[in-house]
């Protein structure tokens, strides 16, 4: 079987673009002859200091992008690209903006188990679609459980201090790196590309790797 090429992700999973470039690299990949890539999510947190409660939405995106109508702009925008996407976000109905450290833990215990996609997935169901703050414990247990993870070791963990000083790690290097923004797809080791680009852009990038694996 031919290898595949690895494809790391930095991603934060309430990041609206992470969850459109996903969808676009999926559609891609379902359209592709054979596997091209084995993928591997890495943590990137949007809001490092993010307090651990995390905080209201309004006044959060009214902070970040300076008022209620530059905020509004903005999402218009982004449920713009998401409905092109194919995606249909309630943007709405999300109440409050999480810390995601132990959702980036939740992403790293997956991927031990082989359910890495499947986990991101549902965190970005969750928290764009169903509306469900996806920093708490009990939240994270049940998408854990959805998934076929164990929730009650995952309650245990979240519980515990378990790998949170390898994400803090994990983050910083990815920022060490030049990474500035999510998402940030890391093709074969070396190459970098930013943001959520379309299908197309993935699609040609298939159809190189195949070519070089003819040659």
């Amino acid at each position: 079987m031919t290898d595949l090429v690895r494809l790391d992700i930095l991603s934060d999973p309430i990041c609206p673009w992470c969850y459109i470039g996903k969808t676009h690299l999926d559609r891609a990949l379902a359209e592709a002859p054979a596997p091209v890539f084995e993928i591997q999510w890495h943590p990137f947190q949007l809001n490092p200091d993010m307090p651990a409660a995390g905080m209201d939405r309004r006044t959060y995106l009214e902070t970040k992008f300076g008022g209620k109508e530059q905020a509004v702009k903005v999402y218009g925008q982004i449920d713009d690209a998401a409905r092109a996407a194919g995606l249909h976000l309630d943007l709405g109905g999300i109440t409050r903006t999480p810390n995601t450290l132990d959702a980036h833990r939740l992403i790293h215990w997956s991927g031990l188990e082989g359910k890495q996609g499947e986990v991101v997935a549902a965190l970005f169901r969750a928290y764009f679609e169903e509306g469900r703050d996806i920093g708490q414990a009990e939240v994270l247990a049940d998408i854990a459980d959805s998934t076929g993870m164990d929730a009650a070791v995952v309650l245990k963990l979240l519980d515990s201090d378990t790998d949170i000083d390898d994400i803090r790690a994990r983050d910083a290097k990815g920022r060490e790196m030049g990474v500035t923004g999510v998402p940030c797809f890391i093709v074969g080791g070396q190459h970098a590309v930013p943001g959520a680009q379309p299908p197309e852009l993935w699609a040609k990038v298939i159809a190189e790797i195949a070519e070089a694996r003819a040659s």
